[in-house]
């Protein structure tokens, strides 16, 4: 620094002149209609430099530092400056090469100007005990207003002062916030995204938190995300995963969730060490539930980069997520059963070690009705178990020995609607896995429990109930067993009423009525039930099944019965 310019003096005429030539030559720069690229580069240096000797002059110290040397520089580039601005739009200029070489001149200086008042800055001679902060615009306010207020911040995160910075950090997250476009207006002036990035390898916890809030925020914006990744945003986040705060780590996890979408950046959190860091997280028991949660997501956004996924396999992944749904917070159970199906998702070797890992019986234990988790983490177990057990005999034998079908039972029975609604579609789904899954479901009592939803009052679940008991009465042994009470055939032939049945749901009914009609004492049921004109009103609706029912109850020795009533 100058010798004069280290000394200090009173008086800020030259702020003051300066401030005022530099305000009017932003908006004078807006009625220029030539060369209008090279004032669009100008115009913000114009508004950081404002911003700068803004928040200097804003110092209501005694004694400020001197800016002598450096004010009357700038004072003579902003004549020059206004000098072009008006032979521009005057048009009054000798020759276009001649005014672009000008106009970058000019431009230069205010780059050199902009410099040396980051040095002084550097030094931290303005104190943020005299400092005055320019008041957020309002709601109403115009985008020149906000870029103004934006780079005021700006200027005061290029300060020494840490809590200048803190401050500057606050009210920028207060006002990106409420108001999304300080967030658009702030990707576009350089250097701001630079500060907050660089702001996250900082000791002061309180800045690396601000900022870290500050980038988790923006990474919100889908179209800000490339302007944190060109900023190198990655690796800084990376590095408070292993030493930030508390806070700092869960709002670095939550902005590389955002930046990692649909695997979007996956190598490069890769090759920074992101994975065995978000790893290293999830497996320390001491990690708070919601940083491990966060964490979780992460990598499930990693999973779809196949060479990224065997790396987390080859790095103990599986058994640490297995043990993870065993956890008692419901956040952590969640994200970890998400990501067992992400890794397991078409993939029969990863499903294999999942399996081998204990996954099948920690997701059994989810729906254990003796246990206490959440209807939402019952149903996300619930798909893990399909995705898992998916065409697999060898996996279906181990749920039915760890207790499943008894699990599943028990809520079609005592569940809460939520609950049953969960068991139906595990009921249909077991029904559709094989042959002998049918014949186990029958044998444990199954169609009773299913025969009660047939009238419920949510049409999706009585159509469930409609198809899985379609599916299990093809089996002879489970079609005696359906006939053998009563009320089962009365209710199927009740609710077959053409003037009331929902058609989603009759052809179901009919197909159910369709394989008792080759067991004969079904259909002496159906015989005698009172309500054999259901289905005759059916046929003569030309209803194919229905039709095909009469044929099958006028053969061999109920065809006599039958005599007069229907003749195909």
């Amino acid at each position: 620094m100058d010798e004069e310019e280290s000394s200090v003096y009173t008086g800020k005429p030259g702020l003051k002149q300066a401030i005022e030539k530099i305000s009017s030559l932003i908006s004078l720069s807006y009625s220029i209609k030539v060369f209008s690229v090279k004032w669009q580069t100008i115009r913000p240096k114009l508004e950081e430099l404002l911003s700068n000797l803004t928040a200097i002059e804003n110092c209501e110290s005694s004694e400020t530092f001197s800016l002598s040397s450096t004010l009357e520089k700038i004072l003579t580039t902003l004549e020059d400056c206004g000098d072009l601005a008006r032979r521009c739009v005057d048009i009054s200029y000798s020759g276009k090469l001649l005014m672009k070489s000008d106009l970058d001149i000019v431009s230069s200086k205010l780059d050199t100007h902009i410099k040396r008042l980051s040095e002084i800055y550097s030094l931290g001679l303005l104190s943020h005990d005299y400092a005055i902060v320019v008041s957020r615009p309002g709601v109403s306010a115009s985008r020149d207003d906000i870029r103004f207020y934006v780079n005021d911040l700006l200027s005061r995160l290029k300060i020494g002062s840490v809590d200048m910075k803190k401050q500057a950090l606050v009210a920028f997250n207060e006002a990106i916030q409420e108001d999304d476009r300080y967030v658009k207006i702030a990707v576009q002036i350089d250097s701001f995204i630079n500060f907050l990035v660089n702001f996250l390898d900082l000791q002061e916890t309180e800045v690396q938190e601000e900022a870290a809030k500050a980038v988790s925020i923006i990474a919100g914006f889908q179209s800000c995300r490339g302007v944190l990744i060109s900023a190198g945003i990655i690796s800084p986040l990376i590095r408070v995963l292993e030493c930030g705060s508390d806070l700092s780590k869960e709002l670095a996890a939550v902005c590389l969730k955002k930046v990692t979408e649909n695997s979007d950046n996956a190598w490069s959190v890769c090759s920074h060490g992101g994975v065995s860091v978000l790893l290293k997280i999830c497996s320390n028991g001491d990690s708070a539930a919601e940083l491990v949660s966060l964490s979780c997501r992460v990598l499930k956004n990693l999973v779809g980069v196949e060479e990224i996924k065997r790396f987390m396999v080859e790095e103990g992944a599986i058994p640490v997520f297995v043990k993870l749904v065993r956890s008692k917070d419901e956040i952590t159970q969640i994200s970890s059963l998400d990501f067992l199906q992400a890794m397991a998702y078409g993939d029969e070797s990863i499903r294999e070690v999942i399996v081998k890992e204990g996954g099948i019986r920690a997701l059994v234990r989810v729906l254990d009705p003796k246990s206490s988790f959440s209807s939402k983490t019952r149903e996300v177990a619930f798909r893990g178990i399909v995705n898992l057990c998916f065409s697999s005999d060898y996996s279906l034998n181990m749920l039915i020995n760890y207790g499943f079908m008894d699990h599943i039972l028990y809520f079609l029975r005592y569940g809460d609607v939520s609950v049953q609604e969960l068991a139906l579609k595990a009921a249909f789904w077991l029904c559709g896995t094989s042959e002998e899954a049918k014949k186990v479901m029958g044998d444990a009592g199954f169609m009773p429990a299913l025969v009660k939803f047939l009238e419920s009052k949510p049409f999706k679940m009585s159509e469930m109930a409609a198809e899985t008991l379609s599916s299990m009465v093809i089996i002879p042994r489970n079609r005696k067993r359906f006939v053998q009470n009563d009320q089962n055939v009365g209710l199927l032939m009740q609710m077959l009423d053409p003037g009331e049945v929902n058609s989603g749901n009759k052809k179901l009914l009919l197909s159910i009525l369709m394989s008792l009609t080759s067991c004969n004492s079904a259909r002496k049921k159906i015989m005698n039930s009172g309500y054999l004109r259901n289905i005759e009103k059916l046929a003569e609706a030309e209803v194919s099944d229905a039709k095909t029912i009469i044929r099958r109850l006028s053969s061999s020795k109920f065809r006599n019965i039958l005599s007069g009533i229907w003749h195909s």
